[in-house]
């Protein structure tokens, strides 16, 4: 059974996250929130790293699945994506992204790609009133698609990018956020 802390929420893209207006009509547009214990870091790059860093193995599976369908299409593997012999790089990006963005509450990770352009906000926000404040982890995602293979793509693998999303944040929450 899920405690509070490991359920996750489909929420609304946060207005106050730099995609929530980054494209005029995203393909695909879409945010999961996750509830942080009060001890948790609240460093959004190093809970992002953890994020990516525990996902399930099934995961691995469908991303190895998806290389290998969209490298006959000359896009970019996630091999490619990772692989970078400069360090000074390789600190630029967490697992297959690129990092846009850094702020206090939020990093901006994502890639472009010649079918489409996505981006991942990693965005800590606190809730509360006087008595409480509950502090979330919102996952957002957002997809400008430039032809009918960005379309076609982000149809087909929507429902997949759902369940990722979702088991991630489900997972790093069971796993146990890094404390401060």
């Amino acid at each position: 059974m899920l405690t509070a802390h490991c359920s996750v929420q489909s929420v609304a893209l946060p207005a106050e996250s730099g995609v929530a207006r980054l494209y005029d009509a995203p393909d695909l547009a879409d945010a999961y929130a996750v509830r942080l214990p009060e001890n948790a870091i609240d460093d959004p790059e190093l809970l992002a790293r953890f994020v990516f860093a525990h996902q399930a193995g099934w995961v691995a599976t469908l991303m190895s699945l998806r290389d290998a369908i969209v490298a006959r299409f000359g896009l970019k593997t996630a091999t490619q994506l990772r692989s970078t012999r400069d360090p000074a790089a390789a600190r630029e990006r967490i697992d297959i992204f690129r990092i846009y963005t850094r702020s206090a509450h939020e990093i901006i990770l994502g890639e472009n790609d010649r079918h489409l352009d996505f981006r991942v906000s990693v965005l800590q926000q606190t809730h509360g009133t006087r008595e409480s404040r509950s502090r979330y982890l919102i996952l957002s995602t957002v997809v400008h698609c430039h032809n009918r293979l960005g379309r076609f793509y982000i149809l087909a693998i929507a429902p997949f990018h759902r369940m990722v999303v979702r088991s991630s944040l489900r997972r790093a929450a069971r796993v146990g956020w890094p404390t401060a």
